[in-house]
């Protein structure tokens, strides 16, 4: 058995930091990879995908180009293995560099093996045995396979198996209209495949608000990606060389057919192989592992970070629980999960910037509140782009003043959500931001005029 005063499991976002961190303050740490280093977002999730849609955004501006007098002499077509080709050029140094800097890292020793728990204290690593007082679980999230009738007799792919694919399908089926099924989904349209988007709710996105929603649906059809919803009975097969599915939709055909099917329906923890039970860590219905406001799990000395805790499913908030952890252990800094305001990005063009709560949110919390939204097309900045697309919506609270939420669907929509989501964990009221002096010709710009217009939630 080896003895270190802390064991990391998993090299996601927060314990490659964590680890680097611990042992900076004179501690030993061992950290443990079974796969790849970096984690999902790093080899599979924002990294590769941000690279395809880069690359999906060239090919659609190009087809585009006469609209801004730009003659380029030919039809667009994309190569897909030299899409790929740039796809892993963008990644890769990113894993190595992780390996790298955690093998060069003093009091720091690597094992790239499978981690077990034996006990609340014992980690068996391959064929040897580590033990530590502290233990820090980072063991990310995969792709949910859902039990649909059929889905043994055909091939399918999932968020990570699509990245390898280097030709285009004829048609791609995507099962699940959310945040990863529709990136991929206007990816492969803007690439030259045929789509078609089949979602069970009765509306994309359905965490989002009606109007978000629809405006995003909006933004697909033009585009030319067929949406299916209440895809109720959804079942799939073969037909020849072609994978169906058989939905039962309110309107529309009863069966789709296309060449290739991705399964985009949501995300289950990476936990159900760690023997957990061995050191009798709690974990809910799905699998995640339960922490309390400072990720700590039940058992005293181990802690859960990252997608694994089910206390959020981003990059940004694996590394918040690193920051968290680390200020609590190193730093004498109290912070809590519950601090953060959630706040995310849709990546499809033009994206969605999140924040905070909401209108439904608001409407059903019984807050007393504010309104206010402008179009993206009566926007000078996205006009003078051609990308009008989209619309701002805010909420105030009535009483404080302070911002509830905000959905920013348009162009640079992903970057101007900051602004607001900076106020807000300042609890400064709009009045700053109305009353600030933007930039022109910007996105920003338009904020306080739509401040302007406030009117009450009714």
């Amino acid at each position: 058995m080896k003895k270190y005063d802390a064991i990391v499991i998993g090299t996601g976002q927060a314990g490659p930091s964590l680890a680097k961190r611990l042992a900076e303050s004179g501690t030993t740490v061992a950290i443990v990879e079974r796969k790849h280093f970096g984690g999902t977002c790093v080899n599979t999730g924002c990294t590769p995908t941000k690279a395809l849609v880069a690359s999906a955004y060239a090919a659609h501006m190009a087809r585009r180009a006469a609209e801004f007098g730009v003659d380029i002499g030919g039809p667009v077509t994309v190569d897909m293995k030299r899409v790929k080709a740039r796809m892993e050029a963008i990644f890769t140094p990113s894993t190595k560099g992780v390996e790298k800097s955690l093998r060069n890292t003093e009091r720091c020793t690597v094992y790239h093996d499978h981690a077990r728990f034996v006990s609340s204290r014992e980690v068996a690593v391959g064929n040897e045995v580590l033990s530590a007082d502290k233990i820090f679980i980072n063991v990310g999230g995969r792709a949910s396979v859902p039990d649909m009738p059929g889905l043994d007799e055909v091939d399918y792919l999932t968020n990570s198996s699509i990245l390898k694919l280097d030709v285009l399908p004829r048609h791609l089926i995507v099962v699940g209209g959310s945040y990863i099924g529709l990136e991929f989904a206007q990816v492969y349209r803007r690439f030259g495949s045929e789509v078609t988007v089949i979602e069970m709710s009765s509306r994309l996105v359905p965490r989002e608000d009606e109007d978000v929603s629809s405006a995003i649906h909006d933004v697909l059809e033009r585009e030319g990606i067929s949406i299916r919803l209440n895809a109720q009975c959804l079942a799939v097969g073969r037909r020849g060389n072609d994978i169906t599915a058989s939905v039962e939709c309110t309107q529309g055909a009863p069966e789709v057919a296309g060449s290739h099917l991705l399964l985009a329906v949501g995300r289950r923890p990476n936990t159900d192989d760690l023997g957990l039970d061995k050191a009798s860590v709690a974990v809910d219905e799905k699998g995640y592992i339960k922490v309390d406001d400072e990720l700590r799990t039940n058992v005293p000395g181990i802690w859960a970070m990252g997608d694994c805790n089910g206390r959020g499913a981003f990059t940004h908030t694996a590394w918040n629980d690193f920051e968290i952890v680390a200020a609590n252990l190193l730093d004498n800094d109290p912070r809590r999960v519950s601090d953060r305001i959630p706040a995310y990005n849709l990546y499809i063009d033009p994206p969605l910037g999140r924040v905070g709560l909401t209108e439904a949110q608001v409407r059903k919390s019984g807050k007393p509140a504010l309104i206010a939204t402008m179009a993206m097309e009566d926007v000078g900045r996205a006009f003078e782009k051609s990308e009008t697309l989209g619309f701002m919506k805010v909420l105030i609270d009535r009483e404080t003043n302070q911002f509830l939420g905000a959905s920013i669907l348009g162009t640079g929509g992903d970057e101007v959500i900051h602004s607001i989501l900076d106020l807000m964990y300042a609890k400064a009221p709009y009045t700053v931001m109305q009353r600030a002096m933007h930039i022109h010709p910007t996105v920003s710009e338009f904020v306080p005029t739509m401040l302007g217009e406030l009117k009450p939630l009714t």
